[in-house]
């Protein structure tokens, strides 16, 4: 029944976006994002993954009905997004996605079907089954290639606090790498979910992560001088951690970048006050967009990073009412799908943020 459910939506989809396929066009400007979906499940079981309670019968009972109410609302967040900018995400990274049904179901949503969104996603060794992905626009982004990229403990400096035989246990997400061109230029982005901070651990996994991340990102900048690089997700950390300071090698303003740098937008941003989630009360920029120097000092003519709030701020957390608790205890932050355990059909547990690229 799944299966048929699937195709019937796949012609639909496919009925409807045959007329919008046709000449690769260039834009001027480009919106490249991210937003963490907040555990996007569908309701069948995953042999082998610890997805339980998002099945009717688990502590969720997450029934078709609430899963069909969450991808409207996934698809609500991502076409507002599209009516405050004028154009759809040229790219967009996501996390927390269960499979590439779930991400096959929500992009052929009513409110962003018209987008035509190709989906790059990978199936990785996460035990609850989550995982990372990209949505991208084939009329703006030429896919060449992807891959996805493990997680190892092959550190020359990262001391760990895991015992040998707790690395050979640990699993979580892999990095995603997709690489192509936009207008002609070459790009490659990264979109990962940085291990958990439960407990108050995992510095030095998240660490371990963006150190992984910097690793592929300069071998790909040897192999592609001039390459256009950005790297997204669910940090886990907040843009002065660390992680995304030290291993990451992230700046706060455009004037600091260098060659083997990136340019972090929402590190003065969360000092100014901005946040994409909350927790006990304490507001975090876990979802943070970097692009290396070739974007912070473009060649002339060529996309470059460019300021999109007040003049001043490059990047972007997106939040509307709809998408904000409204009352009760967690008043004046997102809403959420699930609430102490009941459904209130809500969004996400973060908000989306992205930057703006231009020639």
């Amino acid at each position: 029944m799944r299966r048929i459910y699937s195709i019937v939506l796949s012609l639909a989809a496919f009925m409807i976006l045959v007329p919008t396929v046709g000449a690769q066009k260039t834009q001027k400007s480009h919106v490249i994002g991210f937003y963490n979906l907040e555990n996007l499940f569908d309701t069948y079981h995953d042999e082998g993954k610890n997805d339980y309670e998002y099945l009717p019968e688990g502590a969720n009972q997450w029934t078709e009905v609430k899963y069909r109410k969450k991808l409207h609302n996934m698809a609500e967040v991502i076409r507002a997004m599209k009516d405050e900018n004028k154009v759809w995400h040229t790219v967009l990274g996501v996390s927390e996605v269960e499979n590439r049904n779930v991400l096959e179901e929500l992009v052929i949503q009513p409110e962003i079907a018209e987008a035509n969104y190709q989906i790059v996603h990978y199936d990785g060794p996460d035990r609850r089954g989550v995982d990372c992905a990209l949505f991208y626009r084939p009329d703006q982004f030429t896919l060449l290639e992807s891959r996805s990229i493990p997680f190892t403990f092959d550190s020359q400096d990262i001391v760990f606090s895991m015992t040998p035989e707790e690395q050979a246990n640990f699993r979580t997400r892999d990095v995603l790498e997709v690489r192509g061109t936009i207008g002609g230029e070459m790009f490659a982005f990264y979109v990962t979910h940085l291990p958990s901070r439960i407990g108050g651990k995992g510095g030095d996994l998240r660490s371990r992560g963006a150190e992984i991340i910097h690793e592929n990102a300069m071998r790909l900048t040897r192999e592609y001088p001039g390459i256009k690089i950005v790297v997204m997700g669910d940090m886990n950390d907040n843009p002065f951690d660390e992680s995304m300071v030290t291993y990451l090698h992230g700046k706060e303003t455009v004037y600091e970048v260098g060659e083997g740098d990136f340019f972090d937008p929402f590190l003065s941003m969360i000092k100014a006050g901005y946040g994409s989630l909350a927790y006990q009360g304490v507001w975090s920029i876990f979802d943070i967009i970097m692009v290396n120097n070739s974007l912070v000092n473009p060649a002339k003519g060529t996309y470059g990073i460019r300021p999109i709030v007040k003049k001043k701020f490059y990047g972007r957390v997106f939040q509307k009412p709809f998408m904000t608790q409204q009352e009760g205890q967690y008043k004046g932050t997102p809403k959420r799908t699930m609430s102490n355990g009941a459904f209130i059909n809500g969004y996400s547990d973060h908000y989306p943020t992205y930057i703006v690229i231009s020639r």
